[in-house]
């Protein structure tokens, strides 16, 4: 069922400790249980198990519960030890476990949504059980007697939630590639403003009470940083996946982000420099650099004499811009561009080649990452996904501190 994989060698790359295998569907949700040698986990096979680490250093189930509905998505309050686990019927079912790990009761079943359940969190501080769905819907419900508080609707499927505990406002994802933050009180909300940056469906969300930072991962296979603590509405643009954007956590210790990807990358992003924010695409009918007109441009066509061109933009000064004025490619880091992208002559040649070091490291999961969480304290990591495997990683060697302790190189 679960196998050690090896000690821990020096180097700069995650190193695997752990593999857990044993579920019959893809697992959605995998938790660290802080300060045990233990991890949770839901998964479409219908089962939520607790594995615990023995003397031999494997992991075996000590809890094996069977749902009614597959498992889409869990909540795990340590001080508590309550797990809210959210099914593929839109029921979301509260358990208490045991001291010992080693026992689960059943609670109570919330009817929350009226399809698939996305994400949950939980307030031990209101009493609340937050929730998204593929209803369109965000609802909040009271855990003292299992009443619906209230709920808001989208015109797209909610994806990922995040949660501000002292200000009660909760940031929500959905299919459309929007983000909405609302301000949730007793038996209603309020809208406070819509977030509109990415090209694809919200997948996954972290937010940073401190710095008061949300970032945003999304199938267009890219992460945005949103400044909501001011700074004139201040966004970072991180590119260096290449495939979508699962799983977010943002250490805020050593202002480093961890991002996982589908396609099984793991990345890990020095937010402790000075970047700069991507520009605004402009819009032209002529190339701002040769003066030559787009082929939507009939009137200059024709005046000319000339065949029109197709329209590109550089993505260091945002110029719309013809191929033959951005024929070369450059990465530039500074502005989140990791790998090569398109930039006009002139941009080109005015990087240098120190500004092209990279400022993120990207490492190789094997597998399907579908979900992400992080105990920052002792630095691990599990990963999990659709290959129904479960990895639990030490992630020091590549943050380059000692979290637990709380000292920083930088």
């Amino acid at each position: 069922m679960a196998a050690e994989i090896h000690s821990r060698p020096q180097s700069s790359r995650p190193v695997l400790l752990s593999k857990i295998e044993g579920h019959q569907d893809a697992v959605t949700t995998a938790l660290l249980i802080p300060k045990e040698d233990g991890v949770i986990t839901a998964s479409e096979d219908r089962t939520i198990r607790v594995w615990l680490k023995r003397d031999s250093g494997q992991y075996w189930p000590s809890i094996y519960h069977t749902m009614a509905s597959p498992c889409s998505a869990m909540a795990y309050h340590h001080d508590s030890r309550r797990v809210f686990v959210g099914q593929d019927d839109g029921a979301v079912m509260e358990f208490h476990v045991s001291e010992d790990f080693n026992k689960m009761n059943f609670i109570k079943t919330y009817p929350a949504h009226q399809n698939r359940v996305s994400a949950i969190i939980f307030s031990l501080a209101t009493e609340w059980m937050v929730s998204t769905g593929h209803d369109k819907c965000v609802s909040w419900m009271c855990t003292r007697n299992g009443d619906l508080l209230g709920r808001h609707f989208f015109t797209s499927w909610a994806s990922c939630l995040q949660y501000d505990f002292d200000t009660q406002y909760a940031f929500v994802g959905d299919y459309s590639g929007q983000i909405t933050l609302l301000k949730l009180e007793q038996n209603t909300c309020s809208v406070i403003t819509t977030l509109k940056g990415h090209e694809g469906s919200i997948a996954c969300l972290w937010w940073d009470p401190i710095q008061r930072l949300l970032f945003s991962g999304a199938s267009d296979n890219s992460i945005i940083m949103w400044d909501i603590g001011g700074r004139k509405g201040r966004t970072l643009l991180l590119q260096g996946h290449h495939d979508r954007v699962q799983s977010l956590c943002y250490l805020q210790l050593t202002r480093q982000l961890v991002s996982c990807s589908s396609d099984g990358g793991i990345a890990v992003w020095n937010m402790d420099v000075s970047r700069e924010e991507a520009p605004q695409w402009l819009e032209s009918d002529s190339c701002q650099k040769c003066e030559q007109p787009f082929f939507w441009n009939i009137k200059q066509m024709w005046d000319t004499k000339t065949l029109g061109l197709r329209q590109h933009h550089c993505r260091k000064c945002g110029q719309a811009v013809c191929g033959k004025c951005s024929s070369k490619r450059s990465s530039y880091p500074i502005m989140g561009f990791e790998f090569q992208v398109r930039m006009c002559d002139s941009c080109y040649d005015s990087i240098k080649e120190e500004d092209r070091t990279s400022l993120a490291t990207f490492h190789e999961g094997k597998h399907n990452i579908s979900h992400m969480s992080m105990d920052v304290a002792r630095g691990l990591m599990v990963t999990c996904g659709t290959d129904r495997v479960v990895k639990i990683w030490d992630m020091t060697p590549v943050v380059g501190c000692s979290l637990a302790t709380g000292f920083s190189p930088h």
